[in-house]
């Protein structure tokens, strides 16, 4: 509830401070809740009724919420039903991965209004060069108005692009680069938006949060399967970034050795989950049985002439990924696990079944194995999620807000 949220916590509170805190606890419940009436929203805060007229009003004013109807059918006057204004604000997500660069401008809702692919990896400052004729191109599709609504620029990419590329098959000259390159301070200055970068898995939560199955859940261990293997955690409604902001990162925890005949040759030793459960783990085993495969962006096509290679893929990645799942699912105490990746839906589903059977058959006695369900968002996690977070900052209740304890990397987009 905001109005005893907010109380309770710090004395170093401002009457601004909570004020703004009730605007992003509404805009917050407009997003999970849908179009809905001050009356609804009072309720689900803890405002009273004129309270959550005053806050609607101001964020009327600035663009963020419009009227979507009247609701009719109960006593007395039509209510008056609410909605985020999905012109209220835009921001541009960038994802970055080991073989491809994905730019997206989305709206307040998550709308993905405009969408650039760069096919592979380019050094550091050709990325900076391509990247600034996006923005570029997307202010033009704005136009000034709009384009004045520009929230940020919200970057998500691993950590450790030059690590593990034994594991991916993959050439070391450009990541070993990208690993020394500092990309905020290029990137701001580059396109003139505050920029926030934030690990690949995290960012992709965050897309799930807001715009997928985090509408309904408040607690949810998260997995990107892509050509690693990405990882996100959900707790209390926001997204947990850790000590080193690799929360959920489920790429590096041991598993046994593969047993697919693609796989290098082995010591028998345990090996980290990128090894068996990601898409250039997948990649490889079709190239295995003799089909062409460049990215990941091919690998749709490549499934569908493979089907059985697939298969074996699945069921390696899913008896890899079923011990780390329960384990993490067990250690923060949620109910459920979504897994996305960068592949369409009717690819994802039998793999998720298999998680399914497998973690029911190894769950420990007098304990639930968790319901794993297919990420709502999709292969966009990434790139929605990435521009999400500027507009996450900016508009949403966190309790930082009201404790002064803002993480510094957010400060920039906050000002």
């Amino acid at each position: 509830m905001a109005s005893n949220g907010a109380g309770s916590l710090g004395q170093g509170s401002t009457s601004t401070q909570i004020g703004d805190f009730n605007e992003r606890v509404v805009l917050s419940s407009l997003r999970r809740l849908g179009p809905a009436s001050k009356a609804d929203l009072a309720r689900r805060i803890g405002l009273t009724s004129n309270a959550a007229g005053v806050i609607v009003r101001k964020l009327e004013e600035t663009g963020l919420v419009r009227t979507a109807g009247k609701r009719y059918g109960g006593r007395g006057q039509p209510a008056t039903v609410l909605e985020l204004n999905p012109e209220g604000a835009y921001a541009v997500g960038v994802r970055i991965d080991r073989d491809m660069i994905e730019t997206v401008l989305v709206d307040l809702a998550g709308t993905v209004i405009e969408r650039v692919v760069i096919d592979g990896l380019p050094m550091p400052e050709d990325a900076i060069a391509a990247l600034a004729s996006h923005v570029r191109g997307f202010r033009r599709r704005l136009g000034p108005k709009s384009s004045a609504r520009l929230s940020g620029l919200g970057v998500a990419m691993p950590y450790n692009l030059g690590s593990w590329l034994g594991n991916l098959d993959l050439p070391d000259a450009v990541f070993r680069r990208w690993d020394a390159f500092d990309l905020q301070p290029a990137l701001t200055q580059a396109t003139g938006l505050a920029v926030v970068v934030e690990n690949d898995g995290s960012a992709a939560a965050v897309g799930e949060l807001l715009h997928g199955h985090g509408r309904e859940l408040d607690d949810f261990l998260y997995l990107f399967i892509g050509p690693a293997v990405g990882g996100g955690v959900v707790l209390g409604g926001n997204y947990l970034r850790g000590r080193n902001a690799n929360a959920g990162d489920m790429a590096v925890v041991p598993v046994g050795p593969s047993r697919l005949a693609s796989a290098p040759p082995g010591d028998g030793r345990a090996q980290p989950l990128i090894a068996r459960a990601s898409l250039a783990v997948l990649a490889r085993h079709l190239r295995h049985n003799g089909v062409r495969v460049r990215s990941t962006l091919d690998l749709d096509d490549a499934i569908d002439a493979a089907p059985k290679a697939f298969a074996e893929w699945i069921d390696d990645a899913a008896d890899a990924m079923a011990w780390p799942i329960l384990t993490g699912a067990h250690i923060l105490d949620v109910q459920h696990v979504i897994v996305a990746g960068d592949l369409p839906h009717e690819h994802l589903e039998p793999l998720v079944a298999r998680l399914a059977e497998r973690c029911a058959a190894c769950v420990a006695e007098s304990r639930q194995a968790p319901e794993i369900r297919v990420g709502a968002v999709g292969r966009d996690a990434g790139a929605v999620g990435a521009a999400s977070l500027p507009v996450h900052v900016s508009y949403s209740p966190m309790r930082e807000l009201l404790t002064g304890d803002t993480p510094d990397a957010f400060m920039e987009v906050l000002s």
